[in-house]
C-alpha cells in the first residue's frame, strides 16, 4: 500500500500554469502506475493522466491531451502534473492515486487502490 501526498495547488488566473506534485511513500517495487484525477463540485471524478513507474509510459484521457503533462522522478518517488493554459472549468480538487500495474501502457479507466487527500486548484481572475 502506498501513501500519497499531493501539493502545488492554489489560485491561478485563467491562462496561467501550475505544477502539481505527488509524493509517494511505502514504495517496495516498480510495478505500479500513478494517475492524476480531478473532481469539480457537483461533478463526477474524471481521470486526467497516468504514468507507469517502471517504463515511464504515459497515457492521457482524450479531453486532457495538450494542456496537461505528467512526468516522474523515481529517485525522489515523485510524480508531477504540469498544467498550462488553465481555464475556470479546470477548477477542482486534484488527486493522485496508485494501482499495481504489470503492463506497459497504464489507464485512468481502472480502479485505483491508494489515494492522496487531494489539492485544490482554483482558476479565477
Amino acid at each position: 500500500q502506498l501513501q500519497l501526498v499531493e501539493s502545488g495547488g492554489g489560485l491561478v488566473q485563467p491562462g496561467g500554469s501550475l505544477r502539481l506534485s505527488c509524493a509517494a511513500s511505502g514504495v517496495t517495487n516498480d510495478y505500479y502506475a500513478i494517475g492524476w484525477f480531478r473532481q469539480a463540485p457537483g461533478k463526477e471524478r474524471e481521470g486526467i493522466s497516468c504514468i507507469n513507474r517502471r517504463s515511464g509510459t504515459t497515457n492521457y484521457a482524450e479531453s486532457m491531451k495538450g494542456r496537461f503533462t505528467i512526468s516522474r522522478d523515481n529517485a525522489k518517488n515523485m510524480v508531477y502534473l504540469q498544467m498550462s493554459s488553465l481555464k475556470p472549468e479546470d477548477t477542482a480538487i486534484y488527486y493522485c492515486a496508485a494501482v499495481e500495474w504489470q503492463g506497459l501502457a497504464c489507464s485512468v479507466r481502472v480502479n485505483y487502490d491508494d489515494w492522496g487527500q487531494g489539492t485544490q486548484v482554483t482558476v479565477s481572475s
